[in-house]
């Protein structure tokens, strides 16, 4: 697999439209940072990390619990990569921009870790833009 941050996107997308309870993916730290950054801006409801059993496997599994509204909507209504492996894309400090003015939340890596566009603005520091989810 070249782009597994894609691929954790495309799982949360297609489990969100077929209305999954949870989504199981491999796990890895910038995955855990980002779906850390997910439930803390109210699109999960929560995840946890599960190690393999001995004899099973080698890679720890990253479990999101999903969440929807009141009525089923779902709460991430669209989600995308932005900065692939083959084009890259960096925001300065002052020039991350908000999407869908300010309605959802993109996510970057930063020299001060993974965080959203409004933390990075705060902080004062630019980066690698990862996603954008509405």
């Amino acid at each position: 697999m070249t782009d597994p941050i894609a691929d954790m996107l495309a799982r949360l997308r297609n489990a969100t439209i077929a209305r999954h309870t949870r989504v199981d993916m491999p796990s890895s730290r910038l995955k855990v940072e980002i779906a850390r950054i997910l439930e803390s801006e109210g699109y999960v409801q929560g995840f946890k990390v599960l190690e393999p059993k001995p004899g099973e496997g080698v890679q720890a599994m990253l479990r999101v619990i999903l969440k929807y509204g009141p009525r089923g909507e779902r709460l991430i209504t669209g989600i995308e990569r932005v900065s692939r492996p083959g084009r890259r894309v960096y925001f300065g400090r002052d020039d991350v921009p908000p999407v869908l003015a300010g309605l959802g939340t993109s996510i970057l890596t930063t020299s001060r870790g993974v965080m959203t566009g409004r933390e990075a603005v705060k902080a004062g520091v630019g980066g690698e833009v990862l996603c954008n989810v509405w």
